[in-house]
């Protein structure tokens, strides 16, 4: 019996050892809390609230004629507190959670299980919520430079919630919530298919449902003020590297390169866009210089996370040609009035950069990425096209869409909201 026990300590000694690095390894593996990422997301976070709130209603605001700068700062405005209360409600929970191809689960219904100390990868649960939720923000908010100055602000919010529901919410499953898309292996690093493509495709369906604004091709639309438009555009700019650079969701080499690429491709755009309106009109524009950067940015979102340095160059100046093309010659030629060229800019540029992001990937693409990016872009603009249809079929049945023509003529400043931007 004495010899046997220190053959018995020796044992115990040997399996608390085990135990004891079991339990070691086993909180080596689990996700931690990364304070640099954390500080970095929030700060991204911000950046992208700040592309809506100011910058997209600026932007808007000042392309449209003064009678109707309000009608478009107020719908930014409260398209923000509509959205944040359908994502915390309904839709990060079906967005992020489940395992359909196609739409989540109700798992975190007002946002169930978010709790202080739950962790999204190395950042806190809470603060990828809020990222996301930007993301929400600025993609119905996108959608009403389409309509502007014709349709009823009860209508607005009508549609954008109906449409939020059921189209973004998908194609954000789809691409980043290990649905469809994700299944395909499809490149959309920030927001590509989810965010461009589909609001651009629905923009371009709700212009033409809704109709001509009064005059359009009579009439001078000229924007009422190009300082607000050049501001806002800068806002983008800015705010832009918390989309695509925050899409890395850490402080790492990703969003570094994600955010190379960003200024690359809108310098590369604002630029392009300008040479070709100096060639074509003699005069480079304010307007048209702030509008190719936004069709950079735009562009160079899906592939900001793996393009290139040359990539992000090609993708700025293509997305500024076709973009241009598609804002100025195809809209004459087809007659449809996408009052601030919603799919001119974001839904051709995001069709661009989708498909680019197949062909310009750091280390080479994977056989047959082009095609699975194609593929990509068929199924959100057949799905945002479908669901626009019908939500605006259902928000003419419950409010109408239209303003009236007095209404319209007047301006929906004052007959909608019974304000004016200036007073004398």
């Amino acid at each position: 019996m004495k010899e046997t026990a220190p053959l018995r300590r020796l044992f115990v000694l040997a399996v608390a050892l085990f135990g004891a690095t079991g339990t070691l390894f086993a909180q080596e593996s689990a996700p931690t809390l990364d304070t640099g990422d954390t500080a970095w997301m929030l700060t991204s976070t911000v950046l992208v609230l700040l592309m809506t709130l100011p910058g997209l209603a600026l932007f808007y605001g000042g392309l449209v004629r003064a009678k109707n700068v309000l009608s478009v700062l107020m719908q930014c405005f409260i398209i923000a507190a509509v959205m944040t209360i359908v994502w915390i409600v309904y839709g990060y929970s079906f967005a992020a959670t489940g395992s359909g191809s196609l739409i989540g689960g109700a798992e975190k219904l007002f946002l169930k299980g978010v709790e202080e100390g739950s962790l999204q990868g190395t950042i806190p649960e809470s603060v990828f919520v809020t990222f996301q939720m930007t993301f929400i923000i600025i993609t119905p908010a996108l959608i009403v430079g389409a309509f502007a100055e014709r349709m009823k602000f009860s209508a607005v919010l009508i549609f954008t919630t109906l449409w939020a529901t059921f189209s973004y919410l998908p194609i954000w499953h789809m691409a980043w919530g290990g649905g469809l898309f994700a299944t395909w292996k499809v490149i959309d690093f920030a927001g590509g298919t989810v965010v461009h493509i589909n609001a651009g495709i629905a923009g371009l369906v709700a212009c033409v449902m809704v109709g001509k604004r009064k005059g359009y091709g009579a009439t001078a639309m000229h924007p009422h003020s190009v300082p607000f438009t050049v501001i806002g555009a800068s806002l983008l700019w800015v705010g832009w590297f918390g989309f695509n650079a925050g899409s890395a969701v850490a402080a790492n080499g990703s969003a570094g390169f994600a955010m190379l690429t960003t200024q690359i491709a809108t310098a590369a755009a604002a630029l392009g866009w300008m040479a070709l309106e100096w060639i074509v009109s003699k005069k480079p524009t304010a307007v048209g210089a702030a509008t190719g950067a936004v069709a950079g940015l735009v562009a160079i979102t899906p592939a900001s996370g793996t393009s290139t340095v040359a990539g992000a160059l090609v993708i700025g100046l293509v997305s500024a040609a076709v973009c241009y093309f598609c804002a100025t010659s195809l809209k004459r030629a087809l007659k449809y009035d996408d009052s601030l060229d919603v799919f001119g800019v974001h839904g051709v540029g995001g069709i661009v950069g989708a498909i680019l992001t197949g062909v310009f990937v750091r280390g080479g693409a994977e056989d047959g990425q082009l095609l699975i990016q194609i593929k990509s872009v068929i199924v959100t603009a057949v799905w945002s096209g479908v669901v626009s249809v019908a939500a605006l079929f259902i928000t003419k049945l419950l409010v109408g869409l239209r303003a009236s023509d007095q209404d319209e003529t007047q301006g929906l400043d004052t007959t909608n909201h019974g304000e004016t931007a200036y007073t004398l």
